[in-house]
């Protein structure tokens, strides 16, 4: 076999093996495995930049045992920070007497340097971190050996690379169920402290901590009080009272600012609150720009937190300040029954659930649109992807105004999508809703709703209407279809049967899905609106663009009014098919 042949076969083993997996731990250990075998080494180093905290994080393999260490090395240090400024390859055959060869960095391996080929890993123009092999077994690294590490060194990168944009995607996935699963507890409960448990655990699961809280201001004592901790002795948080500006809390409370400390030790503001506490990532809680506390947690390691973990780390903070900031409205309400404040925050709850983007789908046009009347009403609509070629629409209308009509509508929605993800049929999740909603609703309280499912590959849309006002199916021939198949109001009676029913959607036929604050208007002469002014309007103008549409209904209904006339929720949906 000739030299041009080995490592012809050896590239081909490396494409092949770095194709076979994502996950970076299995990679790194592939990457060591492959640079000993490449070059006959007794052992060999992957290290990564990690700029967010000036280091390098190093996985080592003794080819003898096989087994994968990890360690941290600070960046520019030794051999390996030189091929990383400089990036470019070195040999050194004489590691004993080369001054560039980091002694303390081999006190962690048991092995005596003799000789390193050293290789820059770049990816995409940026440095990703240096590879290394140790001691040939057969004399020093000649070109050949750096040669055929340059070769690897440029798919080990992109692997790396890869790797990483998978290792951050499933991250930020996981980050988002985390926040999602806080949302779903802020909606669903009024106790501050079972919302702010449920963050500080979450958060856990995302980013490592040995002690942490949420600590609010007490502006009237100029104090600092913690609402909730983790992993503190109840007699240190107890015994501990913070003055504004005092410790690293109240330090982060006066300058408004998020701090990540590397090294406590190193910073005059620290107070001793957690035993053996290193490092430390504060961030401040902010109402409208306000600060009303601090979240902080703490690591029994140096150089514990990066960047990214202070970004998800804000995130769950404004989790944490909304939380706090909606218990202290819940008792002003409850002592004031102040109804300004309890129409924003419904308005806010009830706009935070509507779709943030219009709805796209090949061969459709698709708008909705909410606009909140004055008194906050239960309207709601929603775009739920199912699969590529799927998606859910949901319309509905609770009973009640304000910021019960609002936690309705979050119950509902929350029912919902926690049914549609079961994959059950339409029919059957209406029914699973109707009884969680029966169930967990006071009585006197119901949802009407049409929820439907439109398959944009084979032109169907399949619904079931609980009770609601009847979508209009506009056929571009000119006829007008009521769909009102489904069954009786969510969450009146426990036992009640939907059906579902799939109806054809042809070239130009328009859907128009609607609340009642769309026809139930009315003039000085206290005639209605009403659904046939809808459809009139609606063949006026069924050659426009959905948003055209909607746009013309709404000026139809607001001339239409009469001065004095206090508008309910006008919400609706049309969707179009184009092609």
């Amino acid at each position: 076999m000739t030299n041009m042949t080995r490592t012809e076969k050896l590239f081909l083993e490396a494409a092949r093996s770095f194709n076979s997996t994502l996950e970076y731990e299995e990679l790194i250990d592939i990457v060591l495995k492959l640079v000993s075998k490449a070059v006959d080494c007794e052992a060999a180093l992957v290290f990564r930049v990690d700029h967010s905290h000036s280091v390098m994080r190093m996985r080592y393999m003794d080819c003898k045992d096989c087994q994968m260490h990890i360690f941290e090395n600070d960046i520019g240090a030794g051999v390996v920070g030189w091929v990383a400024q400089y990036k470019t390859p070195v040999i050194i055959n004489d590691a004993q007497n080369d001054e560039r060869v980091d002694k303390n960095l081999w006190k962690n391996i048991d092995l005596e340097i003799k000789s390193i080929l050293s290789i820059p890993l770049i990816g995409k123009g940026h440095m990703i971190g240096v590879i290394e092999a140790i001691n040939k077994h057969n004399g020093g690294f000649d070109e050949s050996d750096q040669d055929i590490l340059v070769g690897l060194a440029n798919q080990i990168a992109v692997a790396i690379d890869n790797a990483n944009l998978y290792r951050q995607a499933k991250k930020e996935i996981h980050e988002k169920e985390l926040l999602v699963k806080i949302s779903e507890e802020l909606l669903s409960s009024l106790s501050l402290n079972e919302v702010l448990k449920v963050i500080v655990d979450s958060l856990k699961e995302a980013i490592e901590f040995t002690a942490g809280g949420v600590f609010i201001l007490n502006v009237d004592k100029g104090e600092i009080d913690s609402l909730y901790t983790s992993g503190y002795e109840n007699c240190t948080v107890d015994q501990i009272h913070l003055k504004f500006g005092q410790g690293l809390v109240g330090h982060v409370a006066d300058i408004g600012e998020p701090i990540i400390v590397s090294n406590v030790a190193d910073n005059p503001h620290y107070i001793d609150m957690h035993c053996n506490t290193k490092s430390e990532m504060l961030v401040p809680l902010k109402v409208d720009k306000r600060v009303i506390g601090v979240f902080n947690i703490e690591s029994d390691k140096l150089n514990a937190y990066s960047n990214s973990d202070l970004r998800l780390m804000t995130a769950f903070a404004a989790q944490a300040a909304v939380s706090i900031e909606r218990a202290k409205l819940h008792e002003q309400l409850v002592e004031s029954n102040r109804i300004a404040q309890q129409l924003k925050i419904a308005r806010d709850i009830q706009m935070s659930f509507l779709p943030k983007t219009e709805l796209s789908m090949p061969g459709y046009d698709i708008t909705g649109e909410n606009i909140p009347s004055d008194d906050v009403g239960g309207d709601y609509y929603d775009f739920i992807r199912i699969v590529d070629n799927q998606v859910g629409i949901a319309i509905g209308d609770v009973s009640g105004k304000g910021i019960p009509a609002a936690l309705l509508m979050a119950s509902f929605r929350a029912s919902m999508i926690a049914e549609i993800r079961n994959n059950y049929s339409i029919r059957i999740i209406c029914k699973k809703v109707n009884r969680l909603l029966y169930e967990s609703m006071q009585p006197g309280n119901f949802v009407t709703a049409v929820y439907g499912v439109l398959d944009s590959k084979n032109h169907v849309f399949t619904f079931a209407n609980c009770g609601h006002n009847l979508p209009l199916l506009f056929r571009a021939d000119g006829t007008v279809e009521h769909l009102l198949e489904g069954g009786p109001l969510l969450g009146v009676t426990p036992d009640a049967e939907y059906e579902e029913r799939p109806v054809y959607i042809g070239k130009n036929d328009i859907i128009i899905l609607f609340t009642d604050g769309v026809v139930e208007v009315f003039n000085d002469d206290e005639e209605e609106f009403g659904e046939d002014r809808l459809i009139e309007i609606i063949k006026a103008n069924k050659e426009k663009s959905t948003t055209d549409i909607r746009d013309a209904i709404y000026m139809a209904v607001k001339e239409f009014a009469s001065d004095s006339y206090t508008f309910d929720d006008f919400t609706m949906i049309v969707l179009k098919r184009t092609i």
